[in-house]
């Protein structure tokens, strides 16, 4: 199976994805000037809505075609393209480019991803990654024994250089989630915030 057949069963499946914002982009761009904003893997498009209500100009890339169908169903002035980012990466430039649990199962140099990430980002702007840094009950991924990489060793494998790119955020808050059905669970997130030197 590719990545977009993955990606496309699992959205077809799930059509309830995707209704609301991940609230740590929340957090984060809530005090944050609206500008560019590119959502990366965005889902059914819950973060790209936010951020277009509140004026930014988004651009939301996913491999799934109904994702990005998805998206522009909202009638908002969202830029939806569909995107292997393995393969292809969105043009442009940004002020804020967010990666909310771009994590997947099946083989991706993910690390090469968001370093083009990051030299995406405008002269000030933020790269923010948001991972899942623990099992909720209702993960695909019930291995115990799972390691889930920091944000310090994320930040490590990206090997950006300190001259231009500086960590700006690297910490594992904790929360209360909601899952399908209504279930909630405490779970860790690792978060990761690359800022670009300014000018």
């Amino acid at each position: 199976m590719t990545a977009e057949e993955f990606w496309e069963k699992q959205y077809r499946a799930h059509q309830a994805w995707g209704g609301r914002a991940n609230p740590l982009l929340v957090e984060v761009a809530s005090p944050l000037t609206p500008g560019t904003a590119l959502d990366l893997g965005c889902g059914a498009g819950g973060d790209a809505v936010w951020l277009a209500r509140r004026g930014w100009q988004v651009t939301a890339v996913d491999i799934s075609p109904t994702a990005v169908d998805k998206v522009r169903g909202h009638g908002l002035p969202i830029t939806a393209e569909q995107h292997d980012l393995a393969q292809t990466f969105p043009s442009g430039t940004f002020d804020l480019i967010s990666a909310q649990y771009f994590q997947t199962p099946l083989p991706l140099d993910r690390a090469q991803v968001l370093r083009t990430a990051a030299h995406a980002l405008h002269p000030g702007g933020r790269l923010l990654v948001v991972d899942h840094g623990s099992i909720a009950p209702w993960s695909w991924n019930q291995d115990p024994d799972t390691h889930f990489p920091t944000p310090t060793e994320v930040a490590a494998e990206l090997a950006l250089d300190p001259a231009q790119f500086a960590v700006a955020r690297a910490d594992r808050p904790q929360r209360e989630a909601t899952g399908p059905g209504g279930r909630t669970a405490q779970v860790t997130d690792n978060v990761l915030i690359i800022r670009r030197a300014a000018a």
